[in-house]
C-alpha cells in the first residue's frame, strides 16, 4: 500500500470542559475519496478545522507525505497542500471581487509574483481554471451578485487552481442543482485518478453511493465506524452514526385529532403539481427534500413572506391568506426560520428580550415594558426547554449555539399557535440540544398542528409523526413514522421528482 498522503492519529480537542474530539484516527490515502459521515455535534467541523489550521490540537499528531504535519493557520495549511472548501460558501470566495480575480487571487498573492497585474493573462488563466470546472459565468462579474451555486462552484474552484494533495470537501452539494454536482463529482474523479486524497464530508447517500471508496463515521467527538469494504455497508454507516438503526426511534406516533392547517390545490412553483395537504391538531409532520425541493418556498408561503401561484389554504375551517409576517402572526401561524444568526437572534438583546420580542405589546401597559413581567414568562421558559444560563439578563452571545437555538424555539412557544411552523430548528446544535428541542415540541404539540423543515433523515424520524417528502416544488410521498421503509424513503428523497403526480397528502 502506498505511504498516506495524510495520517491523523489519537487527535483530542476540547473548549473549555466541552471534549470535542476523543482519540480520533484517519488515513486518508492517495487517490481515494474518504466520505467523512457524522450527525450535528459529532465533531467533523472540528476535527477539519485542525487538519486545516484553523485549530490547534491539544493531543495527537499529524503527518503529511510521511512528514509531521502541524499548521500554524489556514494559509500554512495551504502552502503544504491542504486545502479546504468550507460549507459556508463566502468562506472561499472574495465577493467584492469578480470571478477572474477570486479564481486568480492566491497566485496574485505568490512570493515573486511582481507588484504589476497583466489583465489580459489573468482572464485567460482564469477562464482556463473555469473551463475545468465547466464554470460559463462571465470573468468580469462581481462573485456576490451571482447565484449561490455558481458562488459554490468558484469556492471550489479555486481550492482546484491551488493543485492540492489533500482535499477536504465539506457539504460541497449542498447549494448545487443535480447537473453542478454531476460536475462536480466527474472532478473529483479526475483528481482521484491523479493521485489527490479527497475528505468528502455529507450525509446525502446519493453522493456518498456514487463517490466513496471508504465511510469513517463520527459520532460524540469519536470514530464509531470505518466501512471500507466493498460493497460498502451504508445501513451500517447510518447505524454508527446515530447509534441505533434510523427507523428504531422511541416515537409515540399520533396520528392527530382535528384538522388545523388544509392547503388544497396550492401552487408555490410554476409547472409544479398542486400540493394539497392537511396537517393536525397534536401531530408533528416533517417536510423533507434536497436543496431546491420547495421546502423553504412553502415556508415562506405560509407565513406570510410569499404568496402561492394559486390555490387556497385555510386554518381551522377558515380561509387564510397573510398579507404579511405580522398578519401570519395575528392569525396564530409562528415560524422559527432557519440560520438564526441572520434571521432571528437580536446581538444587542439579551436573553429575555430576544426571547419574547415579537410579544412585547403583552408585556406593555401603553409605551411601558413590564420587565418583571417579560423576564418571569422569560425564566418559565428557560426552565421548560432547558436552557443553560445564568440569568435571562445575559446577553445572547453568551450562550452556546445550542442553547441559542433552544431561544429561538422558546420565542415561538412563548404563545399558543395555531400552526408552528420550525425551519431546520436543529441547525448548528449539538445531538443533545437537538433531543431536548425536539422532545419539548412534540410534548407541546397538542391545540396546534406543527410543520418541520428538515434536510436530514435522521432529524426527520426523530421528531415526526408523518414524513413528507419534497420534490421540485411538489408532494412526492408521505411516510407514517412507524416501522419506517428506509429505503423507500431515501428513494423517494433522491429519486424523480413528484412533478404532475398532483398528490394528495
Amino acid at each position: 500500500m502506498s505511504e498516506a498522503a495524510l495520517q491523523v492519529s489519537g487527535l483530542q480537542k476540547s473548549f473549555g470542559k466541552n471534549h470535542v474530539l476523543r482519540g480520533i484516527d484517519v488515513t486518508l490515502a492517495p487517490g481515494s475519496v474518504t466520505v467523512l459521515m457524522g450527525a450535528n455535534g459529532a465533531g467533523k467541523s472540528t476535527l477539519v478545522k485542525v487538519i486545516c489550521g484553523h485549530h490547534a490540537a491539544d493531543a495527537g499528531q499529524m503527518t503529511l507525505a510521511g512528514k509531521p504535519f502541524d499548521p500554524a493557520d489556514a494559509a500554512d495549511a495551504i502552502s503544504h497542500g491542504v486545502v479546504t472548501v468550507h460549507q459556508s460558501i463566502d468562506d472561499g470566495v472574495i465577493p467584492a471581487l469578480d470571478v477572474a480575480n477570486n479564481l486568480m487571487l492566491d497566485r496574485l498573492v505568490e512570493r515573486g509574483h511582481g507588484l504589476f497585474v497583466r489583465e489580459r493573462h489573468l482572464r485567460a488563466e482564469a477562464s482556463k481554471v473555469a473551463a475545468e470546472m465547466g464554470i460559463t459565468v462571465n470573468m468580469r462579474a462581481r462573485v456576490t451578485d451571482l447565484s449561490v451555486a455558481d458562488r459554490q462552484m468558484i469556492a471550489i474552484a479555486r481550492a482546484m487552481a491551488r493543485a492540492p494533495k489533500v482535499l477536504i470537501l465539506d457539504e460541497p452539494t449542498s447549494s448545487l442543482s443535480a447537473t453542478e454536482a454531476d460536475r462536480l463529482f466527474d472532478l473529483i474523479d479526475r483528481l482521484r485518478a491523479q493521485g489527490v486524497a479527497i475528505l468528502y464530508i455529507s450525509h446525502r447517500m446519493s453522493d456518498i453511493r456514487r463517490i466513496a471508496d471508504r465511510i469513517v463515521v463520527m459520532r460524540d467527538g469519536a470514530i464509531s465506524g470505518v466501512f471500507d469494504e466493498e460493497p460498502l455497508d451504508f445501513e451500517a454507516a447510518v447505524t454508527a452514526m446515530l447509534g441505533h438503526r434510523m427507523n428504531e426511534v422511541d416515537i409515540q406516533q399520533q396520528q392527530g385529532t382535528t384538522p388545523v392547517l388544509e392547503l388544497t390545490d396550492l401552487h408555490i412553483r410554476e409547472n409544479a403539481a398542486p400540493i394539497t395537504l392537511t396537517a393536525r391538531d397534536g401531530e408533528v409532520v416533517a417536510l423533507v427534500g434536497l436543496l431546491g425541493s420547495g421546502k423553504s418556498a412553502l415556508a415562506d408561503i405560509l407565513f406570510g413572506i410569499a404568496r402561492p401561484l394559486g390555490g387556497s389554504m385555510r386554518i381551522n375551517g377558515n380561509g387564510y391568506t397573510p398579507r404579511s409576517v405580522e398578519d401570519a402572526v395575528a392569525q396564530g401561524v409562528f415560524m422559527s426560520p432557519k440560520d438564526r444568526g441572520t434571521n432571528a437572534v437580536v446581538p444587542a438583546f439579551d436573553i429575555a428580550d430576544n426571547m419574547t420580542l415579537p410579544f412585547l405589546g403583552g408585556f406593555s401597559l401603553g409605551s411601558f415594558l413590564s420587565k418583571r413581567q417579560q423576564r418571569r414568562r422569560a425564566d418559565a421558559m428557560v426552565d421548560q426547554v432547558g436552557i443553560v444560563c445564568q440569568s435571562v439578563s445575559d446577553g445572547i452571545g453568551t450562550l452556546s449555539g445550542g442553547n441559542q437555538q433552544k431561544v429561538m424555539i422558546a420565542r415561538w412557544l412563548l404563545e399558543p399557535a395555531q400552526v408552528l411552523l420550525l425551519d431546520e430548528p436543529f441547525q448548528g446544535v449539538d445531538i443533545g440540544a437537538r433531543r431536548d428541542i425536539g422532545r419539548h415540541i412534540r410534548a407541546t404539540a397538542e391545540g396546534r398542528a406543527t410543520l418541520v423543515f428538515l434536510a436530514e433523515i435522521d432529524e426527520a424520524l426523530e421528531i415526526a409523526d408523518r414524513i413528507i417528502v419534497m420534490n421540485e416544488g411538489a408532494l412526492a410521498a408521505e411516510h407514517i413514522n412507524d416501522n419506517i421503509d428506509l429505503t423507500a424513503l431515501v428513494a423517494d428523497i433522491t429519486g424523480p421528482s413528484a412533478q404532475g403526480t398532483g398528490q394528495s397528502l
